[in-house]
């Protein structure tokens, strides 16, 4: 399941935006996790939605996001240990930052580069502990694997010493996989959030303004989007159908929950594939670019094991055809390889030998 940690200062509304992703059901302390919040969100998806109707399956199943909210300012936690391998746990991070009262667009910056050295400086501990033990070992033993990962993560501490994110630190494939277990902070995408004040709430070009002046709008791994906690933690605790009157009443079009999650799969770089039958219409995520194989492991790796070939159709022809079969006999349903690359809303199932 793909996870995002969410952090922050003090008071900026990061357990508000917890509770507003994740309506606030089906939340609770983590295992292992002192204090961490545990949220599962379903990604809303209306195509999956139009497969159920047609399919009426058993069961309709979303794909999930898990948000971990982690308490009180990161800077404090990551200086005293607290929570920091929680967070190497995440895919990807999400920065909330205060961006209502009296906040500055200078103060919003600093509030940025404030959290963003506290993750370089815990990578960069890490680092020169790790390079501290490989120039001892590689003295006693020349081993090809300890030097690839040795000039890695030279590369790593020396960007870091410049107060330079990972993630802005374009490292050869063979390099990455060097350091890939480190799952550095500062590597991980980042998503800031932009938390409004109630006046502000319909103003859908504050994040775009706000990333352009901040610099961050060409940033690798890094994207920008804005919410007004103070509304949309109301619109949580409404139906669907109260809550289209009430963000109509503010200009808002669309929900925060929304935004987040078509923001976090732009930023992670994933697409949904889906699979359908009468016993289950489901969602998959899947990272854009990947084969039908790598699809199938998604699902189960024995179907991986035993692949031999994947039966697609868009989404868009399945619906046109009014099923799989009329899909077939249309010719719209083809049969793929290993290689093909699943692309974003495809049906697809997999031919496997047991």
């Amino acid at each position: 399941m793909l996870k995002i940690g969410i952090v922050g200062l003090s008071q900026v509304g990061k357990t508000t935006f917890f509770r507003i992703i994740t309506r606030a059901h089906g939340t609770g302390l983590g295992a292992g996790r002192p204090e961490a919040h545990i949220g599962i969100v379903s990604v809303p998806d209306a195509r999956l939605d139009r497969l159920s109707e047609m399919f009426h399956p058993q069961k309709t199943v979303h794909a999930n996001i898990e948000y971990v909210d982690t308490p009180g300012s990161v800077i404090d936690l990551l200086r005293a240990g607290s929570q920091s391998a929680t967070l190497r746990e995440m895919q990807a991070l999400v920065h909330v930052v205060r961006a209502f009262g009296e906040e500055s667009a200078d103060n919003l910056q600093a509030d940025i580069e404030n959290v963003e050295l506290e993750l370089i400086l815990s990578d960069l501990a890490v680092a020169e502990k790790r390079l501290e033990r490989l120039e001892k070992d590689i003295k006693k033993q020349k081993n090809p694997a300890l030097e690839q990962e040795l000039h890695a993560l030279q590369m790593c501490k020396a960007a870091l010493e410049k107060q330079k994110p990972l993630r802005e630190v374009d490292l050869a494939p063979e390099r990455e996989r060097a350091v890939r277990g480190f799952t550095f902070l500062s590597q991980k995408p980042m998503l800031y959030i932009l938390n409004l004040d109630e006046k502000d709430a319909a103003r859908t070009d504050a994040a775009e303004e706000f990333a352009a002046r901040a610099g961050l709008k060409h940033h690798p791994k890094t994207m920008v989007t804005a919410v007004c906690g103070k509304v949309e933690a109301e619109l949580a605790e409404l139906s669907d159908a109260e809550a289209q009157d009430f963000m109509a009443s503010f200009g808002i079009r669309e929900s925060a929950i929304a935004r987040v999650i078509r923001s976090s799969y732009q930023l992670l770089g994933l697409i949904s594939f889906f699979t359908v039958g009468e016993d289950e219409c489901r969602a998959w995520n899947l990272r854009l670019g990947a084969t039908a194989w790598e699809a199938a492991g998604e699902i189960h790796s024995d179907i991986q094991r035993g692949f031999i070939r994947a039966e697609v159709v868009s989404y868009e022809d399945l619906i046109a055809a009014g099923g799989l079969v009329e899909a077939r006999s249309r010719g719209r349903l083809r049969l793929e390889g290993k290689e093909y690359v699943v692309k974003d809303g495809e049906i697809v199932h997999f031919r496997h030998s047991a």
